[in-house]
Parts: C-alpha cells; sequence; structure tokens
C-alpha cells in the first residue's frame, strides 16, 4: 500500500485548523472506540425506503473518495478526507445492543439495513467480527435484514445469511459503479476489483441468497457508460434486483471528491465536473430529497433511460435492495449520530488517554481488496 498523507478539508465545525508548512505526514491507520448506547439508527429521510440501520463502524478504510458520508465525520472533531479513511470507530457493543434493542416490546421486527453509512464488511470487519455478530442477532431472532457492501469478506459470513434467510429474510445488494479496474482503483483504491465484487454475487446466489446489484455511485462523464456492461455481467452472475445512484457530494465531499479526481483522472476531470453540474442545476450538489438521488436535466435523464431499458431488457427487479434505489440514499444530518451524542473515545488497552494505533496486513491487495485483512497492535 503507498503511503499516504494527511489531507482533509476545513471541517466547518472546527475553530482551528492545521497546515503543515514542510508536508503533511504520512497516515496510519487509527482505531477509536465508540461507547454508544444505542445502535438502531432511525432513518427519517422522506425518500430512504427503510427506516432502521445498523453501523458497526464510522469511517472506512475503503477510502472511496465519492463517499457522501464523509462529512458525518466532522462531527467527531475528525476530517471529511484522510481522517474519515484511516481513523476508524467500531462500536464493540454492536451485538449486545441489538439483542437489547430486539428484546423490547415495542420491537416489530423491521427490516434492518447493514449499513446506511459505511461499509460493514470493510477491512477491519476481518478480525473485528461486528457485522457477523449482528447478524447472528438477527438469526436468533429471526429479524429480517439487508446488507450493501462493496467487500468480498461478506462471503465469510454466507452459512449466517443462508440461516437468516430460512428463518426470516436475508437481502444483499453488491455495489458495483465501476467496470474499467483502473478507474475503479483511482476512484475507490481499497475496494475489490469489479470482476472480483461479480464473483461475490455468484458466490451469493448459488448459496440460494437474494442478490442485486447497485450500480452506485453513476458519476456522469466517469462510469454511466459502464451500465450496460455491468448490468448484463451482474444478470449473469445471479443478481435479480438492480439500483442506481447519481453521485452525491454533499459538504466536504465536493473537495475531496475534486482533489482526487484531479490527481488520479486529470485528463477527465473538467469533463466530469461539468458533467455533474449539468445534472445539479449548475451545482455539485443538490440536496433537494426528490432528486438527490437521480438528479436533473437532459443528461440525468438520459442515465436513468439507459440504466431502465437495460435493467428491463436483461429482467431485473427493481431496487438494488429490494426498493426504490433511491432508498440507498442518506443525508448527513440523518447519519451523524445513533440516538446519542457523537462521541468516540480512544480505545485504551494500557490507562485511560493511551493511544492505540493499529497496522493492517492487507490480504489480496492484487485483487483491489482486502477480504483477508488481519490487525495487529
Amino acid at each position: 500500500m503507498l503511503p499516504v498523507p494527511i489531507s482533509n478539508p476545513p471541517n466547518p465545525w472546527a475553530t482551528t485548523e492545521v497546515e503543515y508548512l514542510e508536508g503533511a505526514p504520512e497516515v496510519k491507520l487509527e482505531v477509536f472506540e465508540d461507547r454508544t448506547r444505542q445502535i438502531l439508527a432511525k432513518n427519517n429521510s422522506p425518500d430512504v425506503g427503510f427506516t432502521f440501520s445498523v453501523n458497526p463502524y464510522r469511517g472506512c478504510f475503503h477510502a472511496c473518495a465519492y463517499c457522501y458520508a464523509r462529512p458525518s465525520h466532522e462531527y467527531l472533531s475528525l476530517g471529511a478526507g484522510t481522517d474519515f479513511d484511516r481513523k476508524i470507530v467500531v462500536k464493540l457493543r454492536a451485538a449486545e445492543l441489538l439483542r437489547a434493542a430486539f428484546a423490547k416490546k415495542s420491537w416489530r421486527k423491521e427490516t434492518v439495513v447493514f449499513s446506511g453509512v459505511t461499509d460493514c464488511y470493510q477491512p477491519l470487519e476481518a478480525s473485528y467480527r461486528l457485522t457477523r455478530a449482528c447478524l447472528q442477532v438477527c438469526v436468533e431472532h429471526a429479524n429480517p435484514a439487508a446488507i450493501i457492501t462493496k467487500s468480498a469478506l461478506i462471503e465469510r459470513d454466507v452459512d449466517v445469511l443462508v440461516d437468516l434467510a430460512r428463518v426470516a429474510s436475508a437481502f444483499v445488494t453488491v455495489s458495483i459503479p465501476f467496470w474499467d479496474p483502473e478507474r475503479a482503483r483511482a476512484i475507490e483504491p481499497y475496494v475489490a476489483t469489479p470482476a472480483r465484487r461479480l464473483r461475490v454475487i455468484e458466490t451469493l446466489a448459488r448459496a440460494g441468497l437474494d442478490v442485486g446489484v447497485n450500480v452506485a455511485p453513476i458519476i456522469p462523464g466517469l462510469n454511466d457508460q459502464d451500465i450496460p456492461k455491468i448490468l448484463a455481467a451482474a444478470r449473469d452472475a445471479g443478481a435479480t434486483r438492480a439500483g442506481c445512484v447519481l453521485v452525491r457530494l454533499p459538504g466536504s465531499v465536493k473537495q475531496v471528491f475534486e482533489q482526487r479526481l484531479r490527481h488520479a483522472l486529470p485528463l477527465v476531470a473538467d469533463r466530469v465536473l461539468h458533467r455533474i453540474r449539468e445534472t445539479r442545476g449548475g451545482r455539485l450538489y443538490d440536496p433537494r430529497y426528490s432528486v438527490r438521488g437521480r438528479g436533473e436535466g437532459t443528461y440525468a435523464e438520459a442515465i436513468k433511460s439507459l440504466f431502465d431499458t437495460t435493467a428491463a431488457r436483461l429482467g431485473y427487479e427493481r431496487g438494488g435492495m429490494g426498493m426504490d434505489s433511491d432508498a440507498l440514499s442518506y443525508e448527513i444530518e440523518d447519519v451523524q449520530h445513533d440516538g446519542e451524542a457523537a462521541v468516540a473515545e480512544r480505545k485504551a488497552p494500557r490507562g485511560p488517554q493511551a493511544q492505540l494505533t493499529l497496522g493492517i496486513e492487507l490480504g489480496g491487495c492484487h485483487d483491489g481488496g482486502a477480504p483477508a485483512a488481519k490487525v495487529r497492535s
């Protein structure tokens, strides 16, 4: 893994800003413990097709430049750039808290989505196993669950997912926004390659699970031409549902995305930014619920038409997670906390203020992912 210097957009909630005069230091992975007392995040957005989600992690090692959840790190007094990628918050009591939530008389066994914010199968899950533990709780209580992921690590939990599908229901959606592996690596550098994610769909479908594909986010001028190839390959692999969401760049995400785009793909950067603005009324982001997931204008309509006609021709059901395609979109106000104050504390095995910096051993780097990641102190 190439060294990456610290780089964060200014935090709008911070009163000070750090500026490095002679080059920023290298980013190192740090893990923090979140001692939240609730694990179910409740969504109130009118264009999101589910109510409850579980987010075992805050921040994401995948480092996707377009991730709409990046500003959520700013509520933790961290940055939306490399802090989001390498200062990961873990909820060690996630399964315990989920079990307590399911035990309440008021709980009606609604479908719980993993996750509304960051990937529940990011590399740290290989060691912490928080998502697996939560899914096992879903099996115990016969509670339906839906999962959205880009990671091959989900294959580890096929046994739990099959059990859940037997006693309740389990929906899995694999996100594949790019067909070209080089462009994928440029924008989402630590995620499994598109080809590897197609094999994930095949594995899950072969196990008898309900699996779909989400062509998301669609970045106008960069990957919209990939839609037919992705949908066809995913259908051949066994996907039965398909959804799409136009790229959303709220808050500091705009700066992170543009910086990555200009650095990694300079020859197409201006064209892509122009196309995004063309679908957003001249801006890089439109927060309105009715259009934030699909955009407006001629170019946005062309993308929608291409997706709809291709999905219909291939016999897909609509909705990457068994719901409308906008259902995978969140506004940052919806995810800043889980009903409690957004406070993360350093995990301290050697005293209350000790810092824990973890190394990570990346497995399968040649295939664009880290399904065999191991954490070491």
